[in-house]
C-alpha cells in the first residue's frame, strides 16, 4: 500500500488551509472504501502528517491535529501541500520552514507531491518549481511572478502535471485536482464515482472564466501606466497601438517592449482583455444581446468577438451570458 502525506501547518494558515485538507481526507477516503468494495485493496494509507505533534492547526474556529509528525513519516509517495498564507521560505515560520525542507527531502527520493491554490508558494519556497509551470489563483499571479520569476506560471490552467509535481487554481478548485489525482493512481472509474459523490465536474480544465482582469500596475514605468489608463478609459473605442505609441512618444518596437516588461501582456493583448472584461460584466448585470454588448466594447466583427472572447475566458458570450447573468435561474 502506498503512502499519503497530506500537510497539516500549524501557523499561516487561513479557512482554505482546512478545506483542502479536510477535502483532500474524505475523497481519498472515499476512494478507498470504493476500491474496498468493488474487492480491491485501498490505494493509499493516509496521514495527516505536521512538523511537530506538539502543536496542531488552530485558527480559532476550527482546529486539525495531525497524526504524525515529518520525524516518524521518512518515507511517502504522495504529499498533498494545502493553501497557506507563506509567500516565500524567508517569510515561512520556523515549523514551516522544516515542512518545506521535508517536502524537497521527499521530492528528491521519488515522492510525488500536489499543491492546492496559494499553496503553490510553498511549493515553489522548496525550489522544486523552478523552470517548471505551475498554476495558482489568478488573484496572486502577479504576486507569484515577483517572488519565483523562473517558475512558469499559467493561471489560465485549472491543473499543471509535470514531472510528478501537480498544482491547481484557485480556491475550491482543488476539488478538480483531486478528482485528477483519483483518476492517476486509483482509475477513471473511481474518479467517476468520486465524481458523482461530491458533485464535482470533471470536464473543467481550466479557470479562466473565473478570472477578473484588473491589468498589472505594480510597475515603475510612468509611461506604460499613463497608456493603461487612456485603454481603460477610451477601450471602447478604435484605438490603433501605432497611434498610441505615437502619443506617448515612443516607436512602435519601444513601446511593445516596455508595455510586455511592465505588464506581462502585449499592448494588443491587453486591450482585448479590457474589452472582454466590460463584457463580461455587462452579461452578468444587464439584458443586452451580445450583438449590443459587442458594439458597446469597440467590436463590429461578430467572428472577431466570439473568438477573442473564447480565447480569453473559454467560453462563447452566450454560455457566458447564460451562466452568470443577474436573472439566471440557478434553481427550480
Amino acid at each position: 500500500m502506498r503512502h499519503l502525506s497530506i500537510l497539516v501547518p500549524d501557523d499561516q494558515t487561513n479557512m482554505s488551509t482546512v478545506a483542502c485538507i479536510v477535502g483532500s481526507l474524505q475523497v481519498f477516503a472515499a476512494a478507498n472504501a470504493y476500491f474496498e468494495n468493488k474487492g480491491k485493496k485501498s490505494v493509499f494509507h493516509i496521514n495527516l502528517v505536521s512538523a511537530t505533534k506538539k502543536k496542531f492547526l488552530d485558527n480559532g474556529f476550527l482546529s486539525i491535529k495531525s497524526d504524525v509528525a515529518i520525524s516518524e513519516c521518512t518515507k511517502t509517495d504522495l504529499v498533498i501541500v494545502p493553501a497557506t498564507l507563506i509567500r516565500n521560505y524567508q517569510m515561512a515560520t520556523p515549523n514551516n520552514q522544516i515542512l518545506i525542507d521535508w517536502i524537497k527531502k521527499q521530492y528528491k527520493e521519488g515522492a510525488e507531491i500536489a499543491s492546492m491554490c496559494v499553496g503553490s508558494f510553498m511549493l515553489a519556497s522548496s525550489g522544486l518549481l523552478s523552470g517548471k509551470i505551475c498554476s495558482t489563483h489568478w488573484a496572486k499571479e502577479e504576486e507569484f511572478k515577483k517572488l519565483f520569476p523562473d517558475v512558469g506560471i499559467q493561471t489560465d490552467k485549472l491543473i499543471t502535471d509535470e514531472n510528478g509535481i501537480y498544482t491547481n487554481g484557485g480556491a475550491y478548485s482543488f476539488l478538480h485536482l483531486l478528482m485528477y489525482l483519483v483518476q492517476k493512481f486509483y482509475d477513471r472509474q473511481t474518479a467517476i464515482h468520486c465524481a458523482k459523490y461530491f458533485q464535482v465536474d470533471v470536464n473543467r480544465s481550466q479557470q479562466s472564466e473565473f478570472l477578473i482582469f484588473n491589468g498589472h500596475k505594480n510597475h515603475n514605468d510612468e509611461i506604460i501606466l499613463e497608456a493603461q489608463l487612456f485603454m481603460e478609459n477610451n477601450y471602447q473605442d478604435k484605438i490603433s497601438i501605432e497611434d498610441l505609441s505615437t502619443k506617448f512618444g515612443l516607436s512602435r518596437r519601444s513601446f511593445d517592449r516596455r508595455f510586455i516588461k511592465a505588464t506581462d501582456l502585449r499592448p494588443l493583448d491587453y486591450l482585448q482583455r479590457l474589452k472582454v472584461e466590460a463584457a463580461k460584466k455587462a452579461f452578468e448585470s444587464t439584458r443586452k444581446s451580445v450583438s449590443e454588448v459587442m458594439h458597446e466594447v469597440g467590436y463590429n466583427d461578430t467572428k472577431a468577438f466570439r473568438e477573442v472572447f473564447g480565447r480569453i475566458t473559454g467560453i462563447t458570450p452566450i454560455a457566458y451570458k447564460e451562466k452568470y447573468n443577474v436573472d439566471a435561474q440557478y434553481y427550480i
